[in-house]
């Protein structure tokens, strides 16, 4: 199994698209985890920066702020038909909202479903606060009644909202390993969804726990023979990245975070 690494756009939007590029390329990533430029001009120099430096695209959906399902299920369709437009390996979607019915979030899947069918992209649903798929014990029952459903395993947010490593749910957490198709490599903890910095010492609780979630993933790939892995660190700026509440300097470095993730998973996972 080969494992895929991709770098988010998430907190490097300043740089232009070719000096991203060449950033992620150098650094060792495999490709680019972002959202779709709605500006011709600046979507054009996103493929052609991704194209020049040979680097894989994952579309990322996030916009889910329509309160009105109907108006959200028209701009969700809309986004993922835009995500589609650049070939993705797959699409990222943070689907749904935690205040929507079953039955509507389920409708939301269905298109997604209706979109991989259409186009060959698959989409994996992300586990995220705020959305459908927000906690550990809501996403089981959505798994065992929808079984084709695919996720993006994030359960950094799982820690924030159960407040514990999940300990107590620990097959709610099994089957969302068997249906996850990538991976947002964050840690997170009982009281916040990223910690500082994953290398310290005062993190290796975290940092455990979720390797140990990461190698399970990793290995029902291998026994399921699929080729490809892929994994995004996606640690953040702030408000993710906690800041000194005066002078609003990060207390760490969000780049070198996540290519020190990357790198310490390619040890561990490979």
């Amino acid at each position: 199994m080969k494992l895929q690494f991709f770098c988010p756009r998430w907190g490097s939007e300043s740089l232009s698209w070719d000096a991203f590029c060449s950033k992620v390329k150098q650094a060792g990533f495999d490709g680019v985890e972002a959202g779709v430029p709605f500006d011709e001009r600046e979507m054009q120099a996103m493929q052609a920066a991704l194209h020049q430096h040979q680097l894989l695209f994952i579309g990322q959906y996030w916009q889910s702020f329509e309160k009105d399902f109907f108006a959200h299920k028209e701009a969700y369709l809309f986004h993922l038909h835009h995500l589609a437009k650049l070939n993705p390996v797959k699409i990222d979607a943070q689907t749904g909202k935690d205040y929507f019915s079953f039955e509507q979030n389920k409708e939301l899947f269905d298109v997604a479903a209706a979109l991989t069918k259409e186009t060959g992209i698959a989409v994996a649903h992300e586990t995220h606060r705020n959305k459908a798929l927000f906690a550990a014990h809501v996403t089981n029952h959505y798994l065992e009644q929808i079984p084709s459903l695919s996720i993006t395993a994030d359960f950094s947010h799982w820690c924030t909202v159960a407040e514990s490593f999940l300990e107590d749910q620990q097959e709610a957490v099994a089957l969302a390993i068997q249906h996850t198709i990538h991976i947002h490599a964050r840690l997170g903890h009982t009281q916040g969804a990223q910690v500082i910095d994953p290398a310290l010492p005062e993190w290796n609780d975290a940092l455990q726990t979720h390797l140990q979630w990461w190698k399970q993933i990793a290995t029902h790939h291998l026994q399921n023979n699929k080729e490809v892995l892929t994994i995004t660190p996606e640690f953040g700026p702030a408000p993710y990245m906690m800041h000194h509440p005066l002078t609003k300097e990060p207390l760490a470095d969000q780049w070198a975070i996540n290519v020190w993730m990357m790198r310490y998973l390619k040890k561990e996972l490979l």
